[in-house]
Formats: C-alpha cells, structure tokens, sequence
C-alpha cells in the first residue's frame, strides 16, 4: 500500500498501534543461535557473517540488563525505544529515557565484518579475549561465556512458567 492518501498527495498518519505493531516488531530480524567469537586487543568483534548484512544500515551497541552488550539493527533499536513511553517531561520520563540512551553507542562494520565495542562497555560487560555472541530475536548478546553460562545454567534450573490452571 501506497504511504500517500487519495489523490491529495498527503502523508498518512505514522502512527502505529496494535496489530500493526506487532507486525511490524514481527518484521525485525529474528537474531538466533550462539556462536564463539573473540575480542582483540583494539576492541573489536566479528559478527555472525549470517547476520552482517542486517547492520549495513549502522549498528547500535548498549550495556544489557543482564550484564551482557546488545548489538541492534537502527531498526531494532528505535523499536525497543519505543517501549520507553514515560513523557520526558516528567522525573521518571527522563530518568528512564536517560537509562535507556546514556549507555547505547553508534558503531558500525568495518569491512571484515567487525564492530568496536566502546571500553566502557568491554569494562562493564567483563569482555575480553573470547566471547559468546548469543541471539535474542530483536538483537544480538556479547557475553563474557563464564557470564552466560552462569544466566543459562540459572535459566535451565528455575522451573518455566506455567498456564494457570482452569
């Protein structure tokens, strides 16, 4: 469908709610698999080649909740940003908007297919030398691999969560 209404020419509204977005965070790459890279000495990692050329369009690189570095398409990133919906015009707008950009970082490819990851993040991340580069459908994971199996050992540990039952 066209992004023009009628024969006027105008834009229609780009707002997007519901369905729609579900769909559209559907249409993002489904990052998937683990794989062993390594970090050299300059700071950089080599993506999975199956996924380079989803970031020919930049890359944005992020401290994780959970103690590893995200690595997301623009894409991606702008819609987990959405997420963020407190006004900016409040404490808490500001406080969360402030934690979700304050520690994201542009990066891009090099030809070899590697990103530089910013020192403060490698410090944060405990990452150096070799790293565990671990899917999560909306994004990559760079993970120190004594980290992430400690998170997945916890994960296969707790019990799943269940259906209520009727």
């Amino acid at each position: 469908p066209s992004e023009f209404a009628g024969s006027g020419g105008q834009p229609q509204s780009t707002a997007i709610a519901g369905d729609d977005a579900r769909r559209l965070w559907h249409n993002l790459v489904d990052f998937r698999g683990r794989y062993e890279h390594t970090i050299d000495d300059r700071g950089r990692v080599s993506l999975p080649a199956r996924y380079r050329h989803e970031f020919s369009r930049g890359v944005i690189v992020q401290m994780g909740a959970d103690g590893c570095i995200d690595v997301y398409t623009e894409e991606g990133f702008q819609e987990v940003a959405s997420h963020v919906v407190e006004p900016p015009t409040t404490s808490d707008g500001r406080r969360a908007r402030r934690a979700h950009y304050s520690e994201s970082y542009d990066t891009e490819l090099d030809r070899q297919g590697r990103i530089l990851i910013p020192p403060r993040l490698r410090q944060m991340a405990a990452v150096n030398g070799a790293v565990v580069i671990s899917g999560r459908k909306e994004c990559l994971e760079i993970w120190n691999p004594r980290r992430y199996e400690e998170i997945m050992g916890a994960a296969a540990a707790s019990p799943t969560e269940q259906a209520p039952e009727a």
